[in-house]
């Protein structure tokens, strides 16, 4: 499978939201904790566990504030 990957050129913080639509294909966090996102193809999953300065690899639209515990995320596209 030919997925094309890019090094990202860009980063933001993130307020975890419920609403809110975002563009990331990498987040690193900051702060352990379990980190809620939904993936650009749909699917809705929580990452528990996620340690300090971890990067979460995969191309996401929503990082959720119902489940996220983890703090100071970043996000990267």
């Amino acid at each position: 499978m030919s997925d094309n990957f890019q090094v990202p050129s860009r980063a933001a913080a993130v307020t975890p939201s419920d609403t809110t639509e975002l563009e990331a294909s990498a987040l690193f966090v900051g702060g352990a904790g379990n980190v809620a996102v939904v993936t650009e193809g749909g699917d809705t999953v929580t990452f528990t566990g996620v340690q300090a300065g971890s990067m979460l690899v995969l191309r996401i639209k929503q990082v959720r504030s119902t489940s996220t515990t983890a703090t100071n995320i970043v996000r990267l596209w």
